[in-house]
């Protein structure tokens, strides 16, 4: 199964029509895809792959592999609840942690957060238009979006088969964007049963996932898909993980334009199915939601 590519540039030109209807496929049978031509700055990228990886060689990573969890490897299965990865996590906004990030990457990442969010908000402008919604639906439903960055490592590890990089879940929020190592494979997605390998990234593209928040909006439409990292011997995997979260105190429920009418009695619904069997389901559906809200 080949992985839905979106080129973000044409959904600004004359491919504007055939790249929404890919975007909202690739929201709604996947819940992830790589995104191309996305407009975040190539040598920032570039720059902050080579100062996470500076910083891990510098600091993170002997403290790693000089961690108990690394020192029972080997003799012995290390606890399922526990993950084989180091890293921090850059709050961006509403309240910036800055004073917490590595002086080495403090100006970067900010730098970084700024672009992608343009990017996020890219992305939940085309979701909301193709939903039928209005272009700022998510944006103003998240008021206040919370952006986070986790920087991770997943370290070589000798025995893979004894630990998990990271175990499966869903994201929380709303909207993941990712950027991961170029080299090192290990993120895989699960599609109608089986695990899906996300191939490491090609030309500086970006990887998006789907939150929890997402599905719950677009009323299950748009689908949070579990996922996980394997731990990999030939080498350590770089990750950085932009999330773009609806805000603290945002109030979270399916779209009223999504949902099916609240309730009614079944024979009145009966009453109107007889004069409109024959119609568009969906069409039928509206017009319910509208007699019997």
């Amino acid at each position: 199964m080949e992985i839905p590519v979106i080129k973000m540039d044409e959904l600004y030109g004359e491919k504007r029509s055939e790249t929404l209807s890919l975007l909202h496929s690739a929201c709604a049978q996947w819940g992830f895809f790589w995104l191309e031509n996305h407009g975040v700055n190539e040598d920032l990228m570039n720059k902050m792959k080579g100062l996470v990886n500076k910083h891990y060689e510098q600091d993170m990573e002997k403290n790693f592999y000089s961690s108990e969890m690394v020192q029972i490897l080997g003799s012995e299965k290390v606890s399922a609840n526990v993950d084989w990865e180091c890293g921090f996590m850059y709050h961006h906004q509403p309240k910036s942690n800055s004073h917490d990030v590595p002086e080495l990457l403090r100006t970067t990442v900010s730098e970084y957060g700024e672009e992608v969010i343009k990017l996020a908000e890219q992305l939940a402008e085309a979701m909301s238009e193709n939903l039928g919604l209005d272009n700022d639906y998510i944006k103003k439903v998240f008021s206040k979006p919370s952006v986070g960055i986790k920087v991770a490592k997943y370290p070589s590890c000798n025995h893979p088969e004894l630990v998990m990089g990271l175990r499966e879940h869903t994201d929380a929020g709303g909207i993941i964007l990712l950027f991961q190592d170029d080299l090192v494979p290990g993120l895989e997605f699960l599609k109608d049963g089986k695990w899906i390998p996300i191939p490491p990234t090609e030309g500086n593209r970006i990887f998006v996932n789907l939150g929890d928040q997402i599905e719950v909006m677009t009323n299950g439409i748009y689908k949070s898909i579990c996922h996980r990292v394997l731990p990999n011997k030939k080498g350590s995997r770089l990750s950085i993980a932009t999330f773009y979260n609806p805000g603290a105190d945002a109030i979270i429920c399916p779209a009223p334009k999504l949902t099916y009418p609240s309730q009614y009695r079944f024979q009145d619904y009966l009453n109107f199915y007889s004069t409109t069997k024959f119609t568009d389901k969906v069409s039928r559906f509206q017009t319910t939601k509208a007699i019997f809200k």
